[in-house]
């Protein structure tokens, strides 16, 4: 194979893998051989400058900052659509197309409306030559570089001379990535998806562009001969490799219509992208003509708004609430407002960092935004609308459920109720912990009857597990005599278990298995664990002082405390433990990830920890290897950006021989 035919080759290949990625979201490879993928290319027009092309893949990283943008004039105005907010509305749209044609149906073309920002793009000869932003409706900006970076706009297609609209937006999970690293950087947060890609498309560097994950979806073929429909030019557009929206569909008359709008409004929020509403536009290109235009605005279609996801409304009050995992969480009472189809009284304002960071106040005037079924959030505080003098709000130093300490690590955003074996509000979350099968494994006690016996009271912490009759369980439903007696089985042969085990089994923060046997192995006991130091506790392999204050802060609390006493008392024994000799070989540490064909993964632990290594269950800078079985999910990644080495199956049990 010649180099230009390899070139080429491996140009066609790239942007297949772009489109699998970008527009079906169906990728084939994984992200490290498409970057050796693109690498290859790189460095074969780097080395023979003649082969380079416009359209080439390497084309889309960006280039060196514009002064400022050309105008461009659009040859047919990209004309804004008129809104409808109700079901009057679409009927009176689809009378006038009706009387307009003199007919008695009219079959439109229905889409979701993308809340992006409408472009143009122009290609000759099958080469992406210009794109410009809407603008005016008649003079927009020039932002080819910046579009040429946008990994779904095809660079060429068949030999065409054509002119694409569309809209570029960013896909919600993009966009919570790129405010988490804004965040991260002390930066200022996007207000919404739509703020976001419009500011990436106008941004006068391109290599910021392309650092943000925008997409294209086409909804618009200018000047093409062979179509006489519109649902026939989104065929054409998608054959010619546009990536064109999949909910888009054909209706009759005003039923039809109005059935769409509540098919999409139903998956709205499940949608990967923001849409403020739907597009309808009759479907018969030659009607369109007919119809012509009115003002600014096409007579022939008509955008059908869904209710606001942001109104403004005051807030009332700020409430506390206590999480199944003891974290607490800020809520702002207020004025009931009507958004996203429903009243909202209540938002959630996440933790106290973000309540700091966007400074709400008891008594300010908020954005509040709801999508779908998403719990209500505020976006912003209106501050010139504050009232003088509102106080800054005060997390509470005891915990509002169960009056245990509230505790707040360095390390992590939110605060914590310490009550965990007590608060009523973990209450569930603790008995479940508790009979799983790696701490004292009581089968049958699932969450259906976890909660029978918090809700009927019989049950407060796991002690009282050990107090139930086999009468009281019978009389819960679909519990009947054998299974009631069976439980009670279970409670007793529970009684006797393992110091790890029991240890894993309070649910201390921050303390898994791996943990629980390293404090097992290292006390030997529960009561020199539970009066140890931050200091002593620091001793234990591979404890450190997070987990070692988490450790302090569980015993610490006198509720906990108590539930141990009554555990002990109920029955629960276990042998002491002798501390096993550390290896002499060094103890590396190692994170399993993905499925394995040759053994499990508890199969794989065990054999590590037999050989005196640990299984760690997150990736860190500490972690000597990861393990990376069939399909590996977000631990290989952090891995790879950590520079962690990774073991395929194979590599791993060699490995293990030679431990």
């Amino acid at each position: 194979m010649n180099l230009e035919k390899k070139v080429e080759k491996l140009r066609r290949s790239i942007e297949r893998h772009n489109r699998l990625y970008y527009v079906d979201d169906a990728p084939e490879i994984t992200d490290a051989e498409y970057d050796a993928l693109f690498r290859e290319l790189q460095a074969l027009e780097a080395e023979h400058p003649e082969l380079r092309s416009a359209d080439s893949p390497t084309q889309r990283v960006g280039g060196a900052p514009l002064a400022q943008f050309a105008e461009v004039r659009h040859r047919t105005p990209m004309l804004s659509i008129g809104n409808a907010f109700d079901e009057e509305e679409v009927r009176a749209f689809d009378k006038r197309m009706r009387e307009a044609l003199g007919v008695e149906e009219i079959e439109y073309a229905a889409e979701p409306k993308f809340d992006g920002l409408a472009v143009s793009l122009t290609y000759r000869g099958g080469v992406f030559v210009q794109a410009a932003t809407r603008g005016d409706g008649t003079t927009g900006e020039e932002v080819t570089a910046n579009l040429r970076t946008v990994h779904s706009v095809p660079l060429s297609i068949k030999d065409e001379n054509l002119e694409v609209r569309g809209e570029v937006l960013m896909y919600r999970r993009d966009f919570d990535a790129l405010n988490e690293r804004q965040r991260a950087a002390g930066q200022k947060e996007y207000v919404n998806p739509r703020n976001a890609a419009a500011g990436a498309v106008r941004q006068l560097d391109s290599r910021i562009t392309a650092s943000r994950r925008l997409r294209f979806f086409a909804y618009a073929l200018i000047s093409e001969a062979g179509v006489q429909t519109h649902s026939q030019a989104l065929d054409r557009l998608e054959e010619l490799g546009f990536p064109v929206c999949a909910e888009r569909g054909v209706v009759h008359g005003a039923e039809g219509l109005l059935e769409y709008y509540a098919r999409i409004g139903a998956v709205r929020a499940n949608l990967p992208y923001a849409i403020d509403g739907v597009v309808y536009k009759v479907n018969r290109l030659d009607w369109q003509e007919r119809l012509g235009y009115v003002s600014r605005a096409p007579r022939f279609a008509l955008a059908h708004k869904y209710p606001a996801e942001e109104q403004t409304t005051e807030v009332l009050g700020i409430e506390v609430q206590v999480g199944r995992t003891g974290a607490l969480t800020p809520v702002a009472r207020l004025k009931p407002v009507f958004v996203g189809g429903v009243t909202v009284t209540n938002a959630t304002l996440h933790n106290e960092s973000e309540l700091r960071r966007k400074d709400v106040r008891i008594g300010d005037t908020v954005v509040v935004r709801r999508a779908g079924d998403v719990i209500p959030e505020v976006v912003s505080v209106r501050t010139e609308l504050r009232p003088a003098g509102v106080p800054l709000f005060q997390f509470p130093e005891k915990c509002p459920v169960c009056g245990s300490a509230v505790v707040k690590n360095e390390d992590e955003a939110v605060h914590r109720c310490s009550g965990g074996l007590y608060c009523p509000a973990q209450r569930k979350q603790a008995l479940l912990h508790f009979a799983g099968r790696r701490a004292l494994n009581i089968e049958g006690l699932g969450e259906r009857l976890v909660d029978q016996l918090v809700d009927k009271g019989l049950v407060k912490t796991p002690a009282d597990l050990y107090r139930l009759s086999a009468d009281e369980l019978e009389a819960l439903e679909r519990m009947g005599k054998k299974s009631a007696a069976n439980l009670v089985s279970e409670f007793d042969k529970s009684k006797g278990t393992t110091l790890e085990r029991l240890i894993y089994a309070l649910g201390i923060r921050n303390v898994g298995e791996t943990t629980a046997r390293d404090l097992a192995r290292h006390f030997g006991d529960l009561e020199p664990l539970v009066g140890a130091s931050e200091e002593a506790l620091l001793q234990v392999p591979d404890v450190g002082p997070v987990v070692a204050r988490s450790i302090r802060q569980f015993f610490e609390e006198p509720h906990n405390a108590q539930v141990i006493r009554d555990l002990v008392k109920a029955g629960l024994e276990w042998p002491k433990v002798t501390p096993l000799a550390r290896p002499a070989t060094p103890v590396k540490s190692f994170v399993l990830t993905g499925t394995l064909s040759k053994m499990t993964r508890d199969e794989a632990k065990a054999t590590l920890e037999a050989k005196g290594h640990k299984v760690a269950g997150s990736v860190s800078k500490k972690t000597d290897f990861v393990v990376a079985g069939e399909d590996a999910g977000t631990k290989l990644e952090k891995a790879r950006a950590l520079g962690v080495t990774i073991l395929q199956e194979k590599e791993f049990l060699e490995m293990l021989q030679n431990l």
